[in-house]
């Protein structure tokens, strides 16, 4: 028989291949390992099961969160309201570092000359001549003058072009640190709120100590320190009040009128003041300030 007689050597018989479910449960790193040709950088399918065996979506198909519009609106109204007391507090103890007129005045080219100082370190005849020019009620209203303020409407209803302002000084005072300087309602309404605010937080040295310093006395001028060496060469608790009585004189416009060298309407505006200062003086009008 030749080789080619010869019967061939049976082949080994191939193992069976597992349906799925059937034999044993297979253990060990290599049960939970993917076979090597699954390509995981293309996850096309519609779920992707997690690790607790539960189905999830794919991150394009989960939905999106709704926009809360209610709790935002919430938050900017709970903002509002909260803004006005805490500006206040924090006020009450650190000087306000700019107004939102000295950065209109500065993007004007005017620049922004400033010094704060206590209200120990202003002359007392500056204080008592501001109160006797701008508002000689101060330390006995509660932040508004409605005397004042009925006089002011009938002369401006009579003389639209003349208006006159009723303002007192904790008004005056409101505006000039937390507001803009126009004549709208809006801004009235928050002066109102601001004024009752600083009237309750600050109390009368305060107001008057920020008023003092961070009012207009001149083309890039704020402060009782500034103006005083600008015009007279002296500190704020130097002046005369010769001196202070001009630069009361001057507040309503100081941007026009002179304290040094004064036309004839401020000379005798501030004479005028000079005397009434003496009346605030005489008749204790300035008892808040006192400590």
């Amino acid at each position: 028989m030749t080789d080619a007689d010869e019967p061939q050597a049976a082949a080994p018989p191939l193992p069976p291949v597992p349906m799925p479910g059937e034999g044993a449960e297979q253990t060990g790193p290599a049960a939970s390992e993917p076979p090597a040709h699954q390509d995981f950088g293309t996850r096309s399918s519609a779920r992707i099961a997690d690790e607790g065996g539960a189905e999830r979506a794919p991150p394009a198909a989960r939905a999106r969160r709704p926009i809360h519009w209610g709790r935002a609106l919430l938050l900017i109204l709970g903002f509002l309201v909260l803004l006005p007391p805490v500006s206040v507090l924090i006020t009450k103890v650190v000087a306000p570092p700019v107004t939102i007129l000295m950065l209109e005045r500065f993007s004007q080219g005017r620049p922004i000359i400033k010094e704060w100082r206590s209200l120990d370190r202003i002359a007392p005849s500056l204080q008592t001549a501001v109160i006797a020019a701008e508002d000689d009620g101060f330390c006995n209203h509660k932040g508004f003058d409605w005397e004042a303020i009925r006089i002011a409407a009938e002369h401006n209803a009579r003389s639209p072009n003349k208006v006159r302002g009723g303002s007192t000084i904790s008004q005056q005072t409101a505006k000039n640190v937390f507001l803009w300087p126009s004549r709208d309602y809006v801004r009235k309404g928050l002066e109102a709120g601001y004024t009752v605010l600083i009237e309750k937080i600050w109390g009368k040295r305060r107001i008057l100590e920020t008023y003092l310093n961070v009012v207009e006395w001149g083309p890039g001028l704020y402060g009782a320190q500034a103006a005083a060496r600008q015009y007279f060469h002296e500190d704020a608790d130097r002046l005369t009040a010769q001196q202070s009585a001009r630069l009361a004189a001057i507040l309503p416009s100081p941007l026009k009128w002179r304290a040094v060298n004064p036309g004839r309407y401020v000379a005798r505006r501030s004479r005028s003041i000079a005397g009434n200062a003496q009346v605030v003086r005489s008749d204790d009008l300035a008892w808040c300030l006192r400590r």
